[in-house]
């Protein structure tokens, strides 16, 4: 279709509803979705040249798609519900004041630290719905709780979820990992002290910062040097764990010193450590197993053997923009993310039931908060991956990025260029779709304007990394697991202006880099 301003803008119709739904009249994100989609499908028949043949089969792939979220959705809120009924939850908020009585360092360790690693282990949702219920515990509200996690974890995505996302950006553009690696590691090094920062003033004030302010370069310091050795070397699938595991244990010994460890009473109302470990077998067994799968090559070649995966006909927009026929990505299940949860949450529960951990009605007190949690989560995520198919099917995804790289000239390029990966992420709630969206074009736009290719390509990679985390599908998870359904436009106005800095740090970095360091390729 040809690019106008007013294709344009009715291409963009789509992304304009769920903001302005989400942020001026603050709906939930699944009646944002519904309006979304209901428009999205308007607009793609009218406009766009719109098919049933393509809305059916955008709608069996988006089906598909969320398949791979709500797996994990399902099985995080199982998770929770499971450890709340043993009490985990509320032995973990005795246990973290128990380190330390730093009331930054705590949130900190949960929010920044544990959540990274957590997203490095299996990531799509499980940081925020395994991390923001122990905040509210802590006495945060649950506003606050999602808003902190979900920044806390925002650089980690790029390379959590064994690297899914870079993967994916190496796999469509062709471009080596190790070209693009030195400047991925850049951004995301400078943003470690931003988001430290972040997270302390807005949960214990400004005051706080300058005491922690040693400890937070510290950690980043040695965080950072960590994601560089590992990316550098083609180690990006390690790229979220090992930093974020050097973090915690640079954090614990940090609490050690008189300065941050304080007056922690060694008489807490913590109960004894065996007991205590044995309620939180839940978290230590998600650990331990998602590490095996991972770093055990055999073991997980193993687990991936089975495997399903749909084939998608080629269709053909009545303007004849041609979707190839293409096959999907496997689902392994043995192997995913979501199984790790239920390998957790099977073992844990057989040991809770020889433990005579649950008392009477358990298990119908679990499931229901589970279905209670989940159902309205799902319809919303299959909702938006929905409106994020028919936008790419027909079109209107491409027109999108095409309008914008065009309108920029070549020494403002760069700074776009996280940008345009935000707005990928944010519209189809991950990572990795907006590198596979975005790549090749960005990679096209990098060429076309004589720029480094690699450098465009990392500032896709880190705008699409920080922008993923408050996509609509990922909210609507996320406010979930704390009793914030509905609640979606809310937390969305608190989070899109702190990771608007996040993003416009890396655009300015872009632009230096490409302004003092030449950006031909």
């Amino acid at each position: 279709m040809e690019l106008t301003p007013l294709s344009w803008l009715l291409a963009f119709l789509p992304i304009l509803t769920v903001m302005v739904l989400m942020l001026a009249f603050k709906w939930g994100g699944m009646r944002s979705s519904a309006a979304s989609w209901i428009v999205t499908v308007i607009v793609s028949v009218v406009f766009f040249g719109g098919t049933w043949k393509i809305l059916a089969w955008s709608q069996v792939k988006s089906l598909f798609l969320s398949f791979n979220l709500l797996y994990i959705i399902w099985g995080a809120l199982l998770l929770y519900s499971l450890a709340n009924e043993v009490g985990a939850i509320r032995m973990i908020s005795e246990a973290i004041p128990h380190l330390s009585s730093d009331r930054s360092l705590q949130v900190l360790t949960i929010a920044f630290l544990l959540t990274s690693f957590l997203q490095g282990m299996g990531g799509f949702g499980v940081p925020v719905a395994v991390c923001a219920p122990i905040l509210v515990s802590l006495g945060f509200s649950p506003i606050l709780a999602v808003v902190l996690t979900a920044i806390g974890h925002s650089w980690a995505v790029a390379f959590g979820s064994m690297a899914s996302a870079y993967e994916s950006l190496i796999s469509v553009t062709a471009v080596p990992g190790i070209q693009i690696a030195p400047y991925a590691a850049a951004f995301f090094a400078l943003s470690h002290v931003p988001i430290a920062g972040i997270i302390t003033v807005l949960s214990t004030g400004w005051k706080s910062l300058l005491k922690t302010m040693p400890a937070i370069l510290t950690i980043s310091a040695v965080m950072s040097l960590t994601l560089w050795v590992l990316v550098t070397n083609g180690l990006w699938s390690l790229g979220s764990i090992g930093p974020s595991l050097m973090g915690l244990l640079t954090m614990f010994l940090i609490t050690r010193l008189p300065a941050y460890r304080g007056k922690a009473d060694p008489a807490s109302p913590m109960e004894n450590k065996q007991s205590f470990l044995l309620t939180i077998i839940p978290y230590i067994l998600l650990v331990g197993i998602g590490f095996l799968i991972i770093l055990i090559k055999p073991l997980n070649q193993f687990l991936s053997r089975a495997q399903f995966s749909l084939g998608y006909p080629e269709v053909v927009s009545d303007l004849g923009l041609v979707t190839p026929a293409q096959q999907s990505d496997p689902i392994r299940f043995f192997s995913h993310p979501g199984s790790v949860l239920m390998y957790s949450i099977l073992i844990s529960s057989l040991i809770f039931h020889f433990k005579g951990y649950f008392k009477v009605g358990a298990l119908r007190r679990i499931l229901s908060r589970l279905t209670h949690s989940a159902i309205g989560a799902s319809l919303g995520v299959i909702t938006m991956v929905g409106v994020s198919t028919i936008m790419t099917h027909t079109g209107m995804t491409s027109l999108i990025a095409r309008g914008i790289s065009e309108a920029i000239n070549r020494s403002l390029y760069p700074a776009v260029s996280p940008f345009l990966g935000a707005l990928g992420a944010f519209l189809t709630g991950s990572n990795s779709n907006s590198n596979i969206l975005f790549g090749v074009i960005q990679k096209e736009s990098a060429q076309l304007l004589n720029l480094s290719v690699p450098l465009i390509l990392a500032g896709q990679n880190a705008g699409a990394s920080f922008a993923s985390v408050m996509s609509p599908a990922k909210l609507i998870v996320s406010c979930t697991t704390v009793g914030l359904a509905n609640q979606e436009g809310i937390v969305l106005r608190k989070l899109l202006p702190l990771l608007l800095v996040l993003i416009s740090l890396a655009a300015v970095a872009m632009f230096l880099w490409a302004f003092f360091m030449g950006a031909g390729a």
